[in-house]
């Protein structure tokens, strides 16, 4: 093994614990937030709280609805929604879409442009020169880990993909887990992100940029879902679930930001922009499938490649069976998957004609740069028809 040499960046303030959504005026008010953009997901009356909280404060707040996952046009009418308001911090109460859009609206109204000059793949690419407005990030789902991440995913009807805006200075100044926020949460919800987590659990464990900090923590995380995820779906998200899956979610966040991913996050990518399917289910659907391809293809053409070992390691957190094999281990995550009903793409609107452009797409996301080793188009295709 070479020489470990590794970057772990985050959040300026990771805030956990159940309760804490009490602290967000006087964290806005500490950032010196006197006109807050807030943004919501579906639901904007989770929010009506911290809005009542942040008035008491005399701190004025706008709202911004984001109904749906953010496209670039969500990001340019939130940014002229913040300008025109004169915010001077955002804060983004929601799951992962309602994050990204917060995101990248506190990075635009900072730095002014369009979302194309700074998108990755399909715009032009340009560094943020200015940090974004002070940023809060609450999630209120189990998934995505955008509450410490670096980039916004936003998606582009006109490309038909998903493309992230990426800086080192993107990263919130506070992220904020309140595991309550999880009670109430729909079954299909807290699966598609709980999965969703997984994912962004495993895929840097077995990176090509893997190192120590973020294996710590995916292999926390990954036991914490292996024991509630199922539980928490199928009977409802106790106290102890609760704090697994926002543990999960918050853990991969920061493997993902820190190690990269892989290609199940590489295909969901266009699939999103294609599809309009969640986010979450659509690394669901993929998630074993894509498990099987790479260990197949690492025994194949680089049986001596690091990441293979770490198959059975991921079998054996998984399962909880010392003596599991890998093959062990993708088989739970199947069992997992169909038990949690996740839908093949197929029935979420993939058909056979559309998978030679979907490999194209998928081979040029930026997650793919993460995985353990690049696949072939055959090999790419074969992952795509096992989760159809």
């Amino acid at each position: 093994m070479p020489p470990a040499s590794f970057e772990f960046a985050t959040a300026t303030r990771v805030l956990f614990g159940p309760g804490r959504l009490a602290e967000v005026p006087d964290l806005v008010r500490a950032l010196g937030g006197q006109k807050v953009l807030l943004v919501t997901g579906t639901h904007p009356a989770r929010a009506e709280p911290v809005r009542a909280a942040l008035e008491r404060l005399g701190i004025t707040s706008t709202s911004f609805r984001v109904a749906g996952e953010p496209t670039v046009d969500t990001a340019r009418e939130g940014t002229a929604v913040a300008v025109e308001a004169r915010c001077d911090a955002v804060v983004a109460l929601g799951g992962g879409s309602a994050l990204d859009a917060g995101k990248a609206i506190a990075a635009l109204a900072a730095n002014g442009g369009d979302p194309l000059d700074y998108l990755e793949v399909i715009g032009r690419g340009q560094a943020l020169t200015k940090p974004p407005l002070p940023f809060v990030a609450i999630p209120t789902t189990a998934g995505t880990g955008s509450e410490v991440t670096r980039n916004a995913v936003l998606g582009s009807k006109e490309a038909g993909v998903k493309a992230s805006l990426r800086s080192p200075l993107m990263l919130p100044r506070v992220a904020l887990v309140d595991p309550d926020l999880l009670e109430h949460a729909p079954a299909d919800v807290l699966a598609a992100g709980g999965l969703d987590a997984l994912s962004q659990l495993i895929e840097p464990f077995v990176s090509i940029r893997a190192q120590p900090l973020t294996d710590a923590l995916a292999r926390e995380g990954m036991q914490r879902s292996a024991r509630s995820l199922r539980r928490a779906v199928l009977h409802g998200p106790g106290p102890t679930e609760r704090e697994d899956l926002a543990i999960a979610s918050l853990f991969g966040g920061l493997c993902l930001a820190n190690s990269g991913l892989g290609a199940v996050h590489g295909f969901a990518a266009p699939l999103g922009g294609m599809l309009g399917a969640a986010h979450g289910a659509l690394c669901a659907a993929l998630l074993g499938a894509t498990l099987e391809v790479n260990l197949d293809a690492l025994r194949a053409r680089a049986p001596e490649h690091p990441a293979l070992p770490r198959f059975r390691e991921l079998a054996v957190l998984l399962t909880g069976q010392p003596e599991a094999r890998a093959e062990d281990g993708i088989a739970w995550v199947k069992d997992l998957v169909q038990a949690l009903r996740i839908r093949g793409l197929r029935s979420m609107g993939l058909g056979d004609a559309d998978v030679a452009g979907l490999v194209s797409k998928a081979r040029a996301a930026s997650s793919m740069k993460g995985n353990p080793l690049p696949l072939t188009d055959a090999e790419l295709t074969t992952l795509v028809e096992r989760s159809m």
